[in-house]
């Protein structure tokens, strides 16, 4: 099941992605909520799943398909390859830091640059979105608490990630979180370590990874971060980034007004975003 947000920013309404289709969910269950905590917390996902629906072809706007989440939780140097162009070391254990939730934005809407930071790049992830609210989870149990996964673009802005000593305000300006283009349900994903992931600037390919080449895997993940930290359902986690960033390049590539940057990982899709003037 791919679920979505359709609709003007800021009056989208959940919906399912059905072979270019789309199901219009409250036509159907009037009192379901936004795509978020409480739908995944009182059990609207199976709700949805039993609708049979076709959809209908659409002219609409895709939003980001989760509707606010708690937190953005993402890895740092997670492929080892990625570690290696930076002249860093692979992690001995997960490295987090956070982005704002307010940083989440739709699949095909603009990035835009900020005005106090240059050096503005790209980093192609699998996301996870976090299916129920959870706190020492095993590796065994990992698997049970994902909700689906996503393609995000952790839009990086590298002169206030490294000049500020730490990375919350370079990763967090307005609509570096791009996300979508739907939430692909766990079931729809057989191997999540096992999917290509690509990232391109103009058609060019900057990035060509696969998700088995993570340091840390995703139930290790889980289990890191939830020993001590509750997660909640909607929460996302990001996952690391394959080599190919423009930061790290002989010369640095960074993102300009104008360039469209497109990221995609196969069996959940693909988000494209133009990137604009502050």
């Amino acid at each position: 099941m791919r679920l979505i947000r359709f609709g003007p920013p800021g009056r989208e309404k959940p919906g399912l992605w059905r072979d270019g289709r789309i199901v219009d969910l409250r036509r159907h269950l009037p009192k379901m909520p936004d795509i978020g905590e409480r739908f995944l917390r009182e059990g609207w996902m199976e709700r949805a799943a039993a609708i049979t629906d076709p959809g209908e072809v659409r002219d609409a706007r895709l939003g980001c398909p989760l509707a606010g989440a708690s937190k953005i939780i993402c890895l740092g140097k997670n492929y080892a390859a990625h570690a290696r162009e930076g002249n860093f070391d692979s992690p001995e254990r997960p490295l987090l830091f956070a982005k704002a939730p307010s940083a989440l934005n739709g699949p095909f809407d603009p990035i835009r640059l900020p005005r106090c930071s240059g050096k503005v790049d790209w980093e192609v992830e699998l996301a996870l979105v976090i299916g129920q609210e959870c706190k020492a989870v095993t590796r065994e149990g990992a698997w049970e608490v994902i909700a689906g996964y996503s393609v995000m673009n952790d839009v990086s802005g590298r002169e206030a990630q490294f000049g500020d000593g730490q990375w919350f305000r370079g990763k967090s300006f307005d609509t570096f979180a791009p996300l979508g283009p739907a939430l692909v349900t766990a079931d729809e994903v057989a191997d999540p370590h096992g999917l290509r992931l690509t990232a391109t600037v103009d058609g060019v390919v900057m990035q060509d990874g696969h998700t088995g080449d993570m340091v840390v895997d995703i139930p290790g993940i889980i289990a890191y971060i939830s020993a001590d930290i509750t997660l909640m359902p909607g929460d996302v986690i990001a996952t690391g980034t394959p080599a190919g960033v423009g930061i790290f390049r002989d010369p640095p590539v960074t993102l300009r007004a104008g360039n469209v940057v497109e990221c995609s990982i196969e069996g959940i899709g693909v988000i494209r975003n133009l990137v604009v003037g502050p």
